[in-house]
């Protein structure tokens, strides 16, 4: 986790106006605030990468993990990484960072992946990659479920029920602008309430807790939102199967803390034909866990199905 503030920008290029225009030519730096379907206002960074001519019209859309931002040293080295082969669109989930509104941890954020996935295709890039960390793994996931298809049909992936807790009907499903042309989870859960680990056992703590909330917004600069799921949203498991036809790509550690193994292997049992597991020897956890040649990997990966 950063020492610095929580708006640092750890790159060299100017922030503009945070109402620049959505439509901003494309390989034009940019930065903006995103307004989410419900209304939530998202911080979001484009950065047109150092492709040549011939490389190809792909653009990366990277979900952080819990706790994490746009800004974030961890979540600048994976833009970086990406940025070698196409475009990269950066953002804030909510309660985040820059971002507004308070942290779901997962539910809602489909809606501000949803945003960040339309503002980049805005920039004329003729295919989009959704790649996730932790709780950004869970949400590419849950959000190729509920915006996915070749012609932006809604596939029952957001919730069931309820009143308005978790992703519904009326939050956009049917967006083509909002579709991804290829997911890449890392280190996600497959299950939801997961306590299986003593990571996971503090987690709960911080985000069930009114004292860990406070040591979440005060201690790493996260607003939690303070109500259970109601309804429970869809759970990764479920929502791997509707993301078909679309391609899928699961990478998980065999030594991460947070979610031993079999977490994996059920998203890749879920996906069948359609999906790729890589369980990779000695690797952690998300983003810190994800050397250099393990993102050149996925690089090639989005490219070769995307691309």
């Amino acid at each position: 986790m950063s020492n610095r503030p929580a708006g640092h920008v750890a790159r060299s290029t100017d922030r503009p106006h945070p109402e620049t225009p959505q439509r901003t030519p494309r390989r034009t730096p940019s930065r903006t605030f995103l307004r989410t379907s419900d209304g939530v206002r998202i911080d979001a960074v484009y950065e047109p990468g150092a492709g040549g001519r011939d490389a190809p019209d792909l653009v990366f859309v990277i979900a952080h993990g819990f706790t994490g931002d746009a800004d974030r040293p961890h979540v600048r080295r994976i833009a970086e990484a990406f940025g070698r082969y196409g475009a990269v669109v950066t953002f804030s989930f909510r309660g985040h960072g820059a971002s507004g509104g308070r942290s779901t941890v997962g539910d809602r954020e489909v809606l501000d992946l949803a945003a960040a996935v339309t503002w980049a295709r805005g920039f004329g890039h003729a295919r989009v990659v959704t790649v996730g960390f932790s709780m950004g793994g869970s949400v590419v996931l849950r959000h190729a479920a509920l915006y996915g298809g070749a012609d932006g049909e809604r596939g029952d992936g957001g919730r069931r029920g309820g009143d308005g807790r978790g992703v519904g009907d009326g939050d956009g499903g049917g967006d083509r602008d909002a579709r991804t042309d290829a997911v890449v989870s890392v280190s996600a859960p497959a299950r939801w309430y997961y306590r299986g680990t003593a990571p996971m056992r503090r987690l709960h703590w911080l985000v069930m807790r009114p004292a860990g909330r406070l040591v979440g917004r005060y201690g790493m600069r996260t607003r939690i939102h303070h109500r259970d799921w109601d309804p429970v949203p869809l759970s990764p498991v479920e929502a791997v199967p509707r993301i078909a036809p679309t391609p899928l790509l699961v990478v998980h550690g065999d030594r991460d803390g947070y979610f031993p193994v079999d977490h994996p292997r059920m998203l890749a049992e879920a996906a069948g034909d359609h999906g790729e597991l890589w369980l990779e020897p000695g690797m952690g956890h998300a983003e810190h866990a994800s050397d250099d040649a393990l993102l050149r990997r996925i690089g090639d990966w989005a490219v070769s199905r995307a691309g």
